[in-house]
């Protein structure tokens, strides 16, 4: 498959032409080069700064994540010694107030969870066990921790904060709704925190409606303040004193620094001034004299505050001993295909795995690496179809050129381009082997011709261009698409010997897919032109069209006609008698030769399967003993091939010459041709269901005219040059198989052997000018956002050469791309990410409270009445568990108390177990056991239980008037839910849309159609009630509910709301993302970055939304004090509202007229 798109790096190597050795040479210098960079003087390594993360201090020492572990050292700075080791990240290491124990999030145990351990190590103490993800804030003066989680609240995006004891137990639930890091002041009153947190996200100098706040709630009294008001962003609040210290970019120059607050006085004051970099992390400690001071990261550098003077210094850490994250590793290059091809007669296949390119045998031989390279990629490899050569993107120059290498991986390597700028698309040779074609970033579709070295651009498609391209098989025509206006797809034709381009379909309709034949007669295309076949919807009045494709088959020339033309049996006279009677002759004679070759082995010989199988040394004396088809060396006569004949196409009237496939409508992809004239194509799953591809073959000349399948749930394949085989992927299994139907994935390619080694620091460097690359070159804006984009890169690249893990390498990319101040600039994931275990958690659905020694079941999770799909395991009908009931053992074990509940069920995850419950809090008699299947999750059963909370709130408070929807995101769930309980809420006065916490997915226009839909007239009916039309409408006020952690999607929704009048918007500013991501290629070990291509601007021509949000009509701030019994202080003001709306303005359906009479001429003036 060779749909990915091509990559680039500024590295620096090889000339015009060089051959293998000097590709090695230079790979060797380079690797000395960044050698040299990293060296560090002896006596240990001293790390940059920034990869010394989320620091924290106490009186005599610092604590910090290096490596993806945790390491102390003194306060002063100096060598550090490793204090944790566990696989994956141990992070937000925080000392106890007396500075003898450190807390964590890490993994030891099979989830990430919170742990301690003491600060002179040992043995570490787990505190959490249930499946949600924590994130430490920092310990309370009495000993607890203080966390948070969306663990419990029941909505993805909404955190709330808890406390645990340090040696474990039932977390506390604090009395504010939600929120995130949050501080307690020493006396224990006084909670300063924010509503959520934006600091993981990369995106600086953010100003939009997610932008965080401090809030100061009084635990005592219940009462809260809003501590600042600033539009960016004010986070990490930390207590020292009777202050309050803070993380704000609220200076002139808008750099994260730290700010204090003094709540008797309502004074800050900016306690740091930096202007280069942004403070990251700070941590509070009590200083060397328990005057106070604040660590933190500051770009290269670890530096301290003293809260008692202001005045700053650096720590200079040393880091000893070996560093095996940076070790040159091993690795299954298999695990990092993204692209593949097939050779000439499918002898090979051919993939780009992690940056090099390999070359696999169908059944006997090894693989080889082909390139073998560092610190560069090799990408979407071309095998040419006269087997010598393969073409490839390469970005060994800086810049990603055109390249080709010799098959056999040993001899000359050409280097075609040397002007590339912008990425570039899947290289595609022409029959002949004279000329590759391909595409860029920008729609530009190229020719280029190896023996002149010219390279011409043919056309340039405005929207988004197709990878693939089909050759005539003279390599005289080029079939491409080009979208047009109308943003259909047409299909065009260029004459590379005239460089004549034609418009060979209208465009009236999407074609794709065209496709030559290989005897110059025919080119098939797909075309979504059948709109014959709507599908209703069950509940409602409106259709789609799915499914629409059809194949066509356009004959070249008037006079090839229509492969099913009408025919007449006739016998045969004179000269066409002789012809055919030649030809029958001729065919039964090339059948007895095939008959031959596939002759069974004489007695003695050994069959085919029964040879041993050929070494790597045979393979490379069988490589070197082949001719340029793959085939063995023969005489020249009996193995010249007769070239193509011209292939001549009429071009006028080309679309009136289409045909329709007889076969049934569908989508269709990856249309070939195979060496005996018949079609293959995908078959692909209709949307909405749960049907997969298929790999489909039909036949022009069979006159049952049915398409057969080859495999099934094959959603790509590559066909040879010959035409007689492909290679395809199911899941993980590739194969090459007969292009023909009925075939078997029975022998898979074995890849087992395709094992590399990379250094790591030269590959990371590549991954990190990959990702500046990517949104260099496909951000929506050319500028950058006025940002000096090649600045930012020298900035930030010196700390990749100190990334110790791949995990800083992401969080590296991320500091880069947030400097953009744009949203959807994500990066995720990667090759060598420390792999954790897991130890899947059992969940009742129950919520539990510590009462008399044992755990009390207070809460069933559930849904509404009608939510029979939102039932937990103590909702089934027969199970004999109620509230107020004690859970006393799990399968025979009692519960640990010094532990909280969820303990009890770890690996227990959707497994059926025995519980002890009891009316009492210890087993005696009256103990029973009942068997239940635990949940996997309980997640949908919290959200629905919040929705159900809210609806029947909003049902009592509004007497059932009023109908309560809420939608989770844009996406296929949030579409879901929305039609889900908009259709049962038709008939209620009014609606409020809630879509706090959306996070966002699809544009949401067809959630906008659903709410806009006003009535039209009414259908009189003799018996029971008139209709209402449409009646899939819901008539009366409506509004919409929105907060800053709603997005995207989230902030589309709200703002078309309002543009089509739908409603007042109640709440706050949302979060101000409406910048878009259609894909971007991927880094060469699986990573991910996402570069935002395309960009909201408003129809006055003015840009808007991103990077502020959607203001609210009404705004109603979510203050914590009218919230600690479970109030909603935005959902009342749109109770409130819609109330007032419906007695302003109700929907008032007209009383049905008198029935007409009509005994007379004609019709009453007013009933015309």
């Amino acid at each position: 498959m060779r749909m990915g798109l091509a990559f680039g790096v500024t590295v620096g190597m090889c000339g015009l032409v060089a051959c293998a050795a000097d590709n090695v040479g230079a790979t060797r210098q380079i690797s000395d080069k960044i050698a040299l960079e990293i060296a560090q003087p002896a006596g240990g390594h001293r790390p940059h700064a920034g990869m010394l993360r989320y620091p924290d201090i106490s009186a005599t020492q610092v604590v910090f994540l290096y490596a993806n572990n945790l390491w102390v050292a003194p306060r002063t700075g100096g060598m550090a010694i490793p204090l944790t080791s566990p696989a994956g990240l141990e992070t937000f290491p925080r000392f106890s107030p007396d500075g003898n124990t450190i807390a964590f999030v890490g993994n030891y145990e099979g989830n990430r969870d919170l742990y301690t351990i003491p600060v002179d190590g040992g043995t570490s103490t787990r505190l959490t066990h249930h499946p949600a993800g924590e994130t430490l804030c920092d310990w309370t003066n009495d000993g607890r921790l203080i966390y948070f989680t969306n663990g419990f609240g029941g909505l993805a995006r909404q955190m709330q904060l808890y406390t645990v004891p340090a040696t474990g137990g039932l977390p506390a639930k604090l009395p504010v709704p939600y929120g995130a890091n949050g501080s307690i002041s020493s006396d224990g009153r006084w909670l300063a925190y924010t509503l959520h947190t934006a600091d993981h996200r990369t995106w600086k100098r953010y100003r939009g409606g997610m932008a965080t706040d401090v809030w100061l709630f009084d635990l005592k009294d219940n009462k809260s303040k809003k501590m600042t008001d600033w539009e960016g962003t004010d986070s990490q609040p930390m207590w020292h004193g009777s202050k309050v210290y803070y993380m704000s970019d609220a200076g002139p120059d808008h750099r994260l620094n730290i700010w204090s607050y003094d709540p008797a006085t309502n004074r800050r004051e900016q306690v740091t001034k930096f202007t280069d970099f942004d403070v990251k992390w700070p941590s509070v400690g009590p200083g060397a004299d328990g005057s106070g001071e604040i660590i933190f990261q500051l770009g290269p550098e670890l530096r301290v505050v003293s809260l008692s003077n202001g005045q700053s210094r650096t720590i200079e850490i040393t880091i000893p001993g070996d560093r095996p994250t940076i070790r040159p590793k091993d690795f299954d290059a298999a695990k990092f295909i993204q692209s593949w091809d097939i050779s000439a007669t499918g002898e090979r296949a051919l993939f780009e795995a992690r940056g090099d390119l390999w070359t696999v045998p169908a059944k006997k031989g090894t693989p080889r690496n082909l390139t073998r390279t560092e610190g560069m990629a090799e990408r979407t490899p071309a095998w040419s179809p006269d087997a010598q050569w393969i073409a490839y993107f390469s970005d060994a120059t800086g810049e990603y050129e055109l390249y080709i290498t010799e098959s056999k991986g040993r001899g000359e390597t050409r280097q075609l381009t040397s002007d590339g700028k912008i990425y570039r698309k899947v290289p595609d040779w022409s029959p002949d082997s004279k000329h590759i074609a391909f595409s860029d970033k920008s729609g530009a579709l190229y020719l280029h011709t190896i023996e002149s070295k010219e390279t011409k651009l043919i056309d340039t498609d405005p929207f988004q261009p197709s990878d693939r391209v089909s050759w005539s098989s003279d390599s005289r025509w080029l079939a491409y698409v080009l979208n047009q206006a109308n943003t259909r797809g047409a299909i065009w034709i260029y004459n590379t010997e005239t460089g004549q381009k034609t418009k060979a379909t209208s465009g009236m309709f999407n074609d794709m897919w065209p496709t030559f034949d290989r005897k110059g007669d025919y080119l098939f295309f797909t075309s979504q032109r059948n709109f014959g076949t709507p599908a209703y919807e069950d509940v409602g009045t409106t259709f789609i069209y799915a499914d629409t494709s059809v194949l066509a088959v356009v004959p070249l020339r008037a006079k090839v006609g229509s492969p099913w033309a009408p025919k007449s049996d006739e016998e045969l006279w004179g000269k066409e008698k002789e012809e055919k009677e030649k030809k029958d002759k001729d065919e039964k004679d090339a059948a007895k030769k095939d008959d031959k070759k596939e002759e069974k082995p004489k007695d003695g010989e050994k069959k085919e399967e029964d040879k041993p199988k050929e070494t790597d040394a045979d393979a490379t004396k069988t490589a070197d003993a082949k001719d340029e088809k793959g085939g063995d060396k023969k005489d020249e006569k009996s193995d010249k091939k007769e070239p193509p004949k011209p292939v001549e196409i009429e071009l006028e009237g080309f679309e009136r010459r289409a045909v329709l496939l007889p076969v049934d409508k569908g989508t269709f992809s990856w249309l070939a041709v195979n060496d005996e004239g018949k079609l293959l194509y995908v078959r692909e799953a209709a949307r909405g269901t749960t049907a997969k591809p298929s790999l489909k073959i039909f036949d022009l000349k069979d006159e049952e005219k049915k398409e057969k399948t080859v495999l099934d749930e094959i959603g790509a394949f590559e066909i040879s040059a010959d035409g007689k085989k492909i290679i395809v992927r199911k899941e993980e299994t590739l194969a090459i198989v007969t292009a023909a139907a009925e075939q078997k994935l029975d022998k898979p390619l074995d890849l087992s052997a395709m094992t590399g080694r990379i250094d790591p620091r030269i590959e990371w460097k590549q991954l990190f000018t990959e990702a500046w690359r990517i949104q260099r070159d496909y951000f929506y804006d050319p500028n950058m956002h006025g940002v000096d984009w090649p600045a930012i890169r020298k900035q930030y690249e010196k700390m990749v050469a100190d990334c110790a893990s791949r995990e800083d390498v992401e969080y590296v990319i991320g500091e880069m791309i947030s400097e953009l101040n744009v949203g959807h600039a994500y990066v995720r994931g990667g090759g060598d990410f420390q792999t954790e275990s897991t130890v899947p958690v059992g969940l009742l659905g129950a919520t539990f409270e510590w009462n008399d020694g044992a755990y009390r079941i207070v809460g069933i999770l559930e849904g509404a009445a009608w939510d029979v799909d939102a039932r937990g395991p103590l909702s089934q009908p027969g199970v004999d568990v109620k509230i107020g009931d004690y859970l006393l053992a799990v399968n025979s074990v009692p519960v640990d108390a010094k532990k909280d509940p969820w303990a009890a069920f770890l690996g227990l995850a959707g497994k059926v177990v025995t519980l002890t419950v009891s009316a009492k809090p210890q087993i005696d008699s009256d103990a029973r056991q009942v068997v239940v299947e635990l949940l996997k999750s309980d997640d949908e059963l919290r959200y629905r239980a919040w929705i159900e909370q809210k609806r029947a709130l909003v049902d009592q408070k509004s007497g059932g008037r009023i109908g309560y929807i809420y939608v989770p995101n844009t996406g296929t769930n949030g579409q879901n839910d929305l039609f889900r309980q908009f259709y049962c809420q038709t008939d209620k006065d009014a609606l409020i849309i809630d879509e706090r916490w959306n996070g966002g997915g699809q544009i949401p226009t067809r959630f906008i159609e659903l709410l806009n839909r006003p009535v039209t007239n009414y259908w009189a009916r003799r018996e029971g009630t008139d209709w209402t039309w449409p009646p899939d409408s819901q008539q009366g006020p409506k509004c919409m509910l929105i907060n800053g952690l709603a997005g995207s999607g989230g902030d589309c929704f709200p703002y078309y709301f309002r543009q089509r009048g739908l409603g007042k918007l109640i709440g706050t500013r949302t979060w101000g993302g409406l910048v878009g991501i259609s894909g971007n290629p991927q880094l060469i070990d699986n990573g991910q970055t996402s570069s935002p291509t395309f960009a909201f601007y408003e129809t006055d021509g003015t840009w808007g939304v991103e990077g502020h949000g959607v203001d609210p009509d009404i705004e109603v701030i979510d203050d914590p004090a009218l919230m600690v019994n479970g109030g909603d202080p935005q959902l009342d003001k749109a109770i409130e509202h819609m109330l007032a709306e419906i007695a302003r303005k109700p929907y008032v359906k007209p009383k049905r007229p008198a029935y007409p009479d009509r005994k007379g001429m004609g019709i009453k003036p007013e009933d015309k």
